[in-house]
């Protein structure tokens, strides 16, 4: 139905167009974002170890005076965000201009880690906080390395 992906197998609820996302404790359509939204969160809880409980799907933020929507933010205990993803469907090419929407949400939510995927390609960004440099990263960090990764 879906091609494979770029990340470990990840265990999810499918009944029939629909997916169970642990994040919204619901049923969601299954479109080919939704395939690697899923899979994404899936891979940062399971396999990085952040806490679905500081993670928010269809995050809403405000540019622009347009209000726009995040697939992944990830928050830190004190409910700063940490990480912003945002997710396309595989047949996707990541570019300059998909990067320009997370950028958008980096602006308003001020993210030091940005993440874009097609599922198939990543790209793991770190936005330098005072002189605003960006840092690309081969793998995504875990949430054990993150503290260490901005400071």
């Amino acid at each position: 139905m879906f091609p494979p992906l770029n990340f470990p197998v990840a265990q999810l609820k499918i009944n029939r167009s629909a997916v169970w996302d642990i994040l919204q404790k619901k049923y969601v359509k299954l479109t080919p974002e939704e395939w690697v939204r899923q899979h994404t969160i899936h891979f940062l809880v399971h396999q990085k170890g952040y806490s679905k409980n500081l993670m928010q799907s269809e995050f809403t933020v405000t540019y622009n005076n347009l209000r726009k929507r995040c697939d992944i933010v990830i928050f830190n205990n004190q409910l700063k965000p940490i990480i912003i993803v945002e997710c396309k469907a595989p047949k996707i090419k990541l570019s300059e201009d998909t990067f320009f929407q997370i950028a958008k949400y980096y602006a308003t939510l001020q993210a030091p880690l940005l993440v874009l995927t097609n599922g198939i390609q990543h790209i793991y960004a770190v936005i330098g906080q005072n002189n605003k440099t960006i840092q690309y990263l081969s793998e995504m960090p875990s949430s054990d390395d993150f503290e260490l990764l901005i400071s």
